[in-house]
């Protein structure tokens, strides 16, 4: 950043109306600090290709050497191998929930005290319900947002040596304590000299190294991990360190984040979706490590006490918010990747406000059209279309015998509704399940993870936020919204009818084989009683 030319990009470009110039394009807020034009952001030039030197550099991250650094790997060897040791002695003979809340309490305790990287898998994994066992993912919430934070000094020596003056030129504020304190970065709540509230973002000193030699020994651990505890048996440990670093890998440049933040907030204007609003990077002021951008004011997404005081239908929360995530999917094929309760907030007027862009999951055309297959043949019950979608999502590999997988996970029979069964059947049947699954190949890609962890978001916003919420007739009418608005552009990208995007709530619940009387709601309470009886005959 030479000299002081950043303070030009405050002069705000205005419409006949007095809203910023670039509302037009983007979901931003009506009355920013300062109005963004793509074509004059340096630091987004060669974007694309910087995105695709970052992915090149992913399978040398994660390629299995013969030794992995020898001082960092005593480290994590003691905290690991003494994790494990002690579940080994005194949890493991227990067997079942108690050996699994026995390890995961002591994998938390070894992934703090290793540091920002196995902090960030424990976050990864705590936003995983559904996907890790239901006692990891519990304990790995401790996670979040509980890293000590950088001192001010060294936070003031990268903002200064990344934006090139004194923080005292560019900020006439900037509070010592940051805000929140996450394992890449950490940020502060600061103004700039020219008067505008922002946030900065500044990322740990000597994170980049520290992540590389950390993915260096888990792709040596990972391979000797599979069928060997309780907890890694569905996580497949090589795939997850592989989307692990994939995920990360892109976190490390702020530049990525604020182009994301970019993309995502133009998808949400051209779809209409002005209920979801993106904050301003600044238009000099991000680097690799340092991105400064407007500040949004708002309620906490838990302080539903507020948003009833401030007249916020909460039900509508959850529809723009399902609407948002769905239509961003399939329509453009990218969609925030990480949301949980921190990464937004909702503003006074009732919108989503998103943050935090550096997990942005962005599918290939090829990718996208298969999800769009998964979709439809989803709600049409096409067992063979579903696999053959997920096949070219990834999932499976290119040559797996369809007509074998339905065989062998009886996919070609009745759904069955799995409150119905008794302990040993439904324990028996996920065995197979999984055994099936290991056996064939079968892998979770980044896209799809990532989609399955915002699907477990919305359900737990759902238990906050509307728990008497209808779901079965809520997604039958985002199907007809998604069928009215996009269905004959959507229908001829996949070679199908655009009344194959409609489903009713009849054939969501018969398809699921939810067995409850023809019309009656589903709402999440219903559903969380399903839940609990599999809970409790799982063990």
């Amino acid at each position: 950043m030479p000299n002081e030319s950043w303070k030009s990009s405050t002069e705000m470009a205005t419409t006949s109306a007095g809203e910023p110039m670039d509302t037009a394009e983007f979901a931003f807020t009506e009355n920013g600090p300062w109005a963004v034009s793509r074509q004059e952001l340096e630091w987004a030039r060669g974007i694309d290709t910087l995105r695709s030197i970052i992915a090149g550099q992913v399978p040398s991250l994660v390629t299995r050497r013969s030794l992995p650094p020898f001082s960092r790997s005593v480290v994590v060897g003691f905290h690991l191998g003494g994790a494990l040791a002690k579940w080994a002695a005194f949890d493991r003979r227990h067997g079942g929930s108690r050996s699994r809340a026995g390890l995961s309490s002591r994998l938390r305790r070894a992934a703090e005290h290793l540091g920002p990287t196995y902090i960030k898998l424990g976050q990864i994994i705590s936003s995983g319900e559904g996907l890790f066992p239901t006692e990891l993912v519990e304990e790995f919430k401790a996670c979040r947002d509980q890293v000590p934070p950088e001192s001010f000094d060294v936070v003031r020596s990268i903002v200064e040596s990344d934006l090139d003056a004194p923080i005292e030129q560019i900020f006439s504020e900037f509070e010592r304590v940051p805000l929140a304190s996450a394992s890449i970065a950490q940020v502060h709540r600061a103004r700039l000299t020219t008067g505008e509230e922002v946030v900065v973002k500044v990322q740990r000193p000597t994170i980049r190294s520290q992540v590389k030699a950390d993915l260096s020994i888990m792709s040596w651990l990972a391979p000797l991990l599979v069928g060997r505890i309780p907890v890694s048996a569905l996580a497949n440990p090589p795939a997850l360190v592989e989307l692990f670093a994939a995920t990360i890998s892109e976190e490390l440049d702020f530049r990525i984040e604020a182009a994301n933040m970019l993309d995502m907030a133009a998808s949400f204007t051209e779809l209409g979706q002005r209920g979801v609003i993106v904050p301003r990077p600044h238009p000099k002021l991000v680097t690799r490590r340092v991105l400064v951008m407007e500040r949004l004011h708002g309620i906490a997404f838990d302080d539903l006490e507020s948003m009833h005081e401030a007249g916020i239908d909460t039900h509508e929360i959850i529809r723009v918010g399902m609407r948002a995530f769905t239509e961003g999917c399939m329509v453009h094929g990218m969609f925030h990747g990480d949301l949980h309760g921190g990464n937004l907030f909702i503003l006074n007027d009732g919108r989503i406000a998103l943050l935090d862009f550096g997990i942005t999951a962005r599918m290939t055309e090829q990718q996208r059209l298969a999800f769009l297959r998964l979709m439809i043949s989803g709600a049409g019950s096409d067992v063979t279309g579903q696999l053959a979608a997920l096949r070219d999502l990834g999932a499976l590999p290119p040559d797996t015998d369809l007509a074998e997988v339905i065989r062998d996970l009886g996919l070609d029979k009745e759904p069955i509704d799995p409150t119905k069964l008794t302990q040993q059947q439904l324990v028996a049947e996920l065995q197979k399940i999984i055994k099936s699954l290991l056996g064939m190949g079968a892998r979770l890609p980044k896209v799809l993870m990532l989609y399955v962890k915002n699907l477990v978001f919305l359900d737990g916003a759902i238990a906050k936020l509307a728990p008497d919420l209808d779901l079965l007739s809520e997604v039958a009418e985002l199907s007809m919204y998604l069928s009215m608005t996009h269905g004959e552009r959507l229908a001829a990208e996949v070679g199908v009818s655009a009344a194959d995007f409609t489903v009713d709530r009849e054939d969501l619940r018969r398809n699921a084989g939810i067995d409850i009387p023809e019309g009656t709601p589903l709402t999440y309470k219903d559903l969380r009683k399903r839940r609990e009886i599999i809970r409790r005959r799982l063990g």
